[in-house]
C-alpha cells in the first residue's frame, strides 16, 4: 500500500495528534469573544466570566474549555486589537522622529492600549512579573519593544542610560490607571506622562 501523504505545505497529521476543532465549536468561541468584548467594554475587566457565558448562550464549561482563565479570555481579545498598535510601532520606527519622542510616543501608544478595558493595566502589570499567566508573553512583547526604542533614545543622549525598559512599561500601566480612575480629570494622565518623561529623558546638552 503506497504511503499517504498531506497536501503540499501541510505537515501530515500524527494518528495521536487533536482533530480539528468543529465548525461549531469555532462559532462558539467567536461568539464568547464577541460577548465578552462587550462586557470587558462595559463593566471592566473583572466581571462575571459565568455571566458572560449565559450572556453568550453557553454553558460556564463551555467558556472555560475554550478560554481556561480570565487571563487567557483577555490574552486573546487584546491580540485581535494589534493591527493600530503595531502601525504606531511602525511609522515611529521609520526614523523620521526624534529618538526621544519615538520613545515618548511609543509609551503613549501602550498608555492608551492598557486602557483599552477598564481595570486592564493591573492584571498586567501582574502578568508582567509572572511566566504562568496568558498576559505574559504579551507583557514581555512590550517591554522588548520599549527596550528598542529606549536603547535608540539612550544611543542618542535623549534618554538617561540608568532607565529600564521594565519600569518604563509599569509607568505607562500606572498613567493608563490613572486615566481609568474615577478621581483623575481630564489632564491627570497628561500630567503623569510628563512626569514620567522628565524622570526618563535625558538632560539637554548645554
Amino acid at each position: 500500500m503506497p504511503e499517504q501523504t498531506a497536501p503540499a505545505g501541510r505537515a501530515p497529521r500524527s494518528p495521536h495528534s487533536p482533530r480539528p476543532a468543529r465548525a461549531d465549536a469555532l462559532r462558539n468561541r467567536d461568539h464568547i469573544l464577541r460577548v465578552a468584548e462587550r462586557a470587558f467594554t462595559e463593566h471592566g475587566v473583572t466581571g462575571s466570566l459565568d455571566a458572560i457565558a449565559k450572556q453568550a448562550g453557553v454553558g460556564a464549561g463551555t467558556l472555560y474549555r475554550h478560554f481556561p482563565t480570565r487571563e487567557a479570555l483577555l490574552a486573546e481579545l487584546l491580540a485581535a486589537r494589534d493591527e493600530h498598535l503595531v502601525a504606531r510601532r511602525e511609522a515611529l520606527r521609520d526614523g523620521s522622529v526624534d529618538t526621544g519622542d519615538a520613545l515618548h510616543g511609543w509609551l503613549d501608544a501602550v498608555t492608551e492600549w492598557a486602557g483599552t478595558f477598564d481595570g486592564l493595566p493591573e492584571p498586567l502589570r501582574a502578568a508582567a512579573s509572572s511566566d504562568s499567566s496568558p498576559l505574559a508573553l504579551t507583557c514581555q512583547g512590550f517591554i522588548t519593544t520599549t527596550d528598542e526604542f529606549l536603547r535608540a533614545a539612550q544611543r542618542s543622549g535623549r534618554a538617561r542610560a540608568d532607565v529600564r525598559a521594565r519600569d518604563l512599561f509599569l509607568a505607562a500601566l500606572a498613567t493608563s490607571w490613572v486615566r481609568g480612575a474615577a478621581m483623575a480629570d481630564d489632564s491627570s494622565s497628561a500630567a503623569l506622562s510628563a512626569l514620567s518623561r522628565r524622570g526618563w529623558e535625558a538632560p539637554a546638552l548645554p
